[in-house]
This record gives structure tokens, C-alpha cells and sequence, in this order.
């Protein structure tokens, strides 16, 4: 490997423990649990995309048991976070909305991140930024395809 890959591989691993800290940070702020925050990103992202987000959805994309999965919806419905309703197609399926105190909690928590890291990508060209956009999204699908190897290798 390459000392410019060694390099950006550690930058890589800096920039998600940086991350990390500031999660931790803003939800001791704001009494929100890690698997909270995550939870609340994986809606945002499924509203983006015009998708239903149940119950099932979250506990396969946070990796949880289906008992984990109850108590984070009941803490994020308890908090006013979330609101549970019945599907009209089949009443047996729940569907979870995000409330506007969870996109208001969300902007206030990730608003001042998102201003940073804008600034610091300002200096760069937009050829720059296309190139740094498709090179994060292979290093985020190859991430993606290491944790699905990890989970298949795991003992049952």
C-alpha cells in the first residue's frame, strides 16, 4: 500500500472517531442515545428517498434484536420524536414518521457540524468536490461491503 493511501486510510479513521466524539457530545446534550441519533438519520434518509420507514426497517439497518427495536421506538415516541400510525393497505403493519420536534432536534444538533465542514470544503473546486464525492462513495461501499463479509463470518 502507498504512503498516500496509509495516509488517507488514517485520515479516514481520524474523521470517524472525530465524528463519533461529536455524537456522543451533542446527544449527552440533548439525553438522546447513540441508537436514537442513528435511528432519527436512517428516517431522514428514508423520507429523502419517499420511503416508508416500519419498524422492521430500522431494526435491520441498526442491527438490533426486535425487543432493542421496541424501546428506541418507545423512547423516541415517549420524547416526541416519532409517531407511530396503522398502514391502510394492511392494518397489522405499523409505519414511524418523524415529528417536527425530531427535524428541529436534528437541525439543531447537526446544523453547526454541517456549517463547519461546509467551510472547510469551500476552498476547493468543483472538480475537486466531484472528485472527493465519488471517491467517498466507494469508500463508503466498500465499507458497506466489509461489514456484510464481518456479518456473514460471524458465528451464529
Amino acid at each position: 500500500m502507498a504512503a498516500a493511501s496509509r495516509e488517507l486510510l488514517a485520515l479516514l479513521q481520524q474523521f470517524t472517531v472525530e465524528t463519533d466524539r461529536y455524537v456522543d457530545t451533542v446527544s449527552v446534550r440533548d439525553s438522546l442515545h447513540r441508537t436514537d441519533l442513528n435511528a432519527l438519520g436512517i428516517m431522514m434518509g428514508a423520507a429523502r428517498a419517499g420511503a416508508t420507514v416500519t419498524p422492521g426497517m430500522l431494526r435491520h439497518a441498526l442491527n438490533l434484536s426486535s425487543p432493542a427495536t421496541t424501546a428506541l421506538i418507545d423512547r423516541l415516541d415517549e420524547a416526541g420524536h416519532v409517531r407511530r400510525s396503522r398502514s391502510s393497505v394492511d392494518r397489522r403493519q405499523v409505519h414511524l414518521e418523524m415529528t417536527e420536534k425530531a427535524l428541529e432536534t436534528g437541525s439543531r444538533l447537526f446544523i453547526p457540524l454541517a456549517r463547519e465542514v461546509e467551510q472547510a470544503l469551500s476552498g476547493f473546486a468543483p472538480e475537486e468536490l466531484e472528485l472527493f464525492s465519488t471517491m467517498m462513495r466507494k469508500v463508503t461501499d466498500a465499507t458497506v461491503n466489509a461489514r456484510r463479509q464481518a456479518s456473514e463470518d460471524a458465528p451464529e
